[in-house]
């Protein structure tokens, strides 16, 4: 019997917990059970992965601590993602690091992805990132086939401008449901460039990876140089006196400010401190005003909007 492609799209919860740093948490398989357990208690509810993650050890990660408790599946979302190959003590074959989306590829990712997760399906696959080799009826046929074997419920994508999400769903009966993107207040290029415009238009959720600039907000880092530093330094300066006006933390703003577009920008968190975590799901009931999302807005671009 044909699986049949729920209309709804992605049904995650508001904030996603990433384990793209897990390998690093050095928790034993209860300690990681412990931290999703107290996850699902906060609501938070989709875990966000990929092949890739943890030089490909993540996955499996994950799955252990699952399988202390396989009751737990089905209180979750689990996406994660394909089709980067990096070279890898733990993938021999992997010659270079380039994309590869050919069928045979993608299907022997979801199963290799299904075996280290210990699941029977994935919620959501996304592509990891947009190949100028893609064949998208190659790849179209190649989801369709998962999912009328059950394997994955949803498609999205990860990383596509407007452009490539529309190729790709052009050749598609299912939606896609998800484009997963940089986005934070230093980072704008997805507000400015159409894709969150292309994702309200197309009702596709955007899930933003490194929402908190991987850290750049709290202390500023040579790598950004001198442009970039001033930069956070300006960002930091305004959320910093938000955050003490509103008596809240600047993690809390930043992911407030994310919240408050109307795309429905779904954060991905990853840090394996539930603390943090805590702190950034009660930024759901923080509502900015427009004057101090345009202040943070105003500092990152470094001028006041025309």
């Amino acid at each position: 019997m044909r699986h049949q492609y729920h209309p709804l799209g992605f049904e995650g919860s508001r904030i996603a917990q990433g384990f793209w740093r897990c390998a690093e948490w050095n928790m034993s398989p209860a300690e990681r059970l412990a931290f999703i357990e107290a996850s699902l208690a906060l609501g938070v509810t989709t875990f966000d992965h990929a092949d890739i993650y943890g030089d490909y050890l993540c996955e499996g990660l994950f799955g252990e601590a699952l399988a202390l408790k396989p009751a737990l599946r089905d209180n979750m979302e689990i996406i994660t993602k394909c089709g980067i190959l990096l070279p890898s003590g733990n993938r021999p074959d992997v010659g270079f690091h380039r994309y590869d989306y050919r069928s045979q590829h993608i299907i022997d990712s979801v199963d290799a992805s299904l075996a280290a997760l210990q699941c029977e399906y994935i919620d959501t696959l996304l592509l990891h990132r947009p190949s100028p080799l893609m064949d998208a009826d190659e790849v179209a046929q190649t989801l369709d086939h998962l999912f009328t074997l059950g394997k994955v419920k949803h498609f999205g994508v990860s990383n596509f401008t407007a452009s490539q999400f529309d190729l790709l769903q052009s050749r598609l009966d299912a939606p896609l449901v998800v484009n997963q993107l940089e986005l934070s207040p230093i980072a704008l290029q997805h507000f400015e460039d159409g894709t969150l415009d292309h994702a309200q238009q197309h009702a596709v959720t955007p899930m933003a990876w490194s929402p908190l600039a991987g850290g750049a907000l709290f202390s500023a880092s040579d790598h950004q140089g001198v442009e970039g530093n001033e930069k956070i330094l300006r960002v930091r300066c305004v959320l910093q006196e938000i955050a003490t006006r509103r008596e809240v933390s600047i993690d809390k703003v930043v992911i407030a400010w994310l919240l408050r577009h109307p795309s429905g920008i779904c954060p991905v968190m990853g840090s394996g401190k539930i603390e943090r975590l805590e702190r950034v799901v009660s930024a759901t009931k923080l509502v900015l005003s427009d004057d101090d999302w345009f202040r943070i807005w105003t500092a990152s671009q470094g001028h006041s909007v025309p």
